[in-house]
């Protein structure tokens, strides 16, 4: 089990050093004050305005970058700060969860798919390293009953259902985020330093969603090792 710790051990530290690095990003362009003067809300609105989209809501939430879009009840949900300030950031993340809005309007195939998903993925995350434990420990004591074996497997397809999940959420959140910038740079809605502090951002927060996928991947094929590795 030392490769599981030491994996563990380096998956918490990219993921760690990635996300102090992202709010270190939005902290920084938090400073920079929009010369538009316009807040999050409004550059929210007036991009879904912009794209002829009139059935979305902009809502602010509790919490510090909490923001996405439901498209079960079509709301652009954005964190306090992000709803209220005047800033590159607000900027970024307000255009950039539009952006996804505009993805359900055109029913972009990612997102559908990615959509799909989010039931099985709510179970498997619960379950499946439970069940490839559990797996190898009942298979490590029943012998080869082989019952402990189909349990891993379960488990492992699962969170293989989770990682596929977590690659298909890459090019969602990336798309987005060029909807976004696009968006903003076409329309003259920043200055070059606040375009610059925007596509900064939104570089790093899909940068989290990057290292998770990999990190998805790693823990896969981890125990993808251990449970078909062990079979003669």
């Amino acid at each position: 089990m030392m490769g599981f710790y030491v994996l563990i051990g380096a998956i918490s530290l990219i993921s760690w050093l990635v996300g102090r690095q992202l709010k270190n990003k939005f902290k920084k362009y938090s400073k920079i004050q929009l010369r538009n003067g316009m807040s999050g809300r409004e550059i929210a609105e007036k991009m879904l305005s912009d794209n002829g989209i009139s059935d979305v809501q902009v809502i602010s939430v509790a919490g510090q970058l909490t923001d996405h879009y439901n498209p079960g009840n079509k709301t652009v949900n954005l964190s306090e700060s992000v709803y209220h300030e005047r800033n590159a950031a607000a900027a970024a993340v307000a255009s950039h969860e539009v952006g996804h809005a505009l993805q359900h309007a055109e029913a972009y195939q990612w997102l559908g798919l990615r959509s799909k998903l989010v039931p099985a993925v709510n179970i498997s995350s619960k379950f499946s390293q439970w069940l490839v434990i559990g797996g190898i420990v009942l298979g490590a004591a029943s012998g080869e009953s082989g019952i402990g074996f189909i349990i891993a497997l379960v488990g492992l397809g699962m969170m293989a259902v989770a990682t596929i999940f977590s690659f298909i959420t890459l090019p969602v959140e990336y798309d987005a985020s060029n909807r976004a910038l696009a968006w903003l740079k076409t329309n003259n809605m920043l200055t070059e330093e606040e375009q610059d502090g925007a596509q900064d951002a939104l570089k790093w927060a899909a940068r989290t969603y990057l290292v998770a996928a990999l990190a998805s991947l790693a823990m896969l094929l981890y125990w993808g090792l251990r449970i078909l590795g062990n079979r003669d």
